[in-house]
């Protein structure tokens, strides 16, 4: 009976050293996954900043488009 209580703290030990070792892997994969969310929102973001950038600008050439017409409309007449 000696040896099993001598054994319990060691283990107790062992086992609190490999829950430590765990929650740092885990947390390193949690930092990764954390960084390719954040990576994630700023793509959606630039895309989503460049096709209102293309729409502008697409816009800007219609109107512009619109305006050379009616010029010629009023030349013409």
């Amino acid at each position: 009976m000696a040896d099993s209580i001598d054994m319990i703290l060691p283990v107790l030990c062992e086992m609190r050293a490999e829950n430590a070792s765990r929650f740092d892997d885990l947390a390193a994969r949690l930092e990764k996954l954390e960084a390719a969310q954040v990576s994630l929102r700023h793509a959606l973001s630039a895309d989503s900043l460049f096709s209102r950038l293309v729409t502008g600008d697409f816009h800007e050439r219609i109107e512009t488009l619109e305006r050379w017409g009616q010029e010629q409309e009023a030349g013409a007449s």
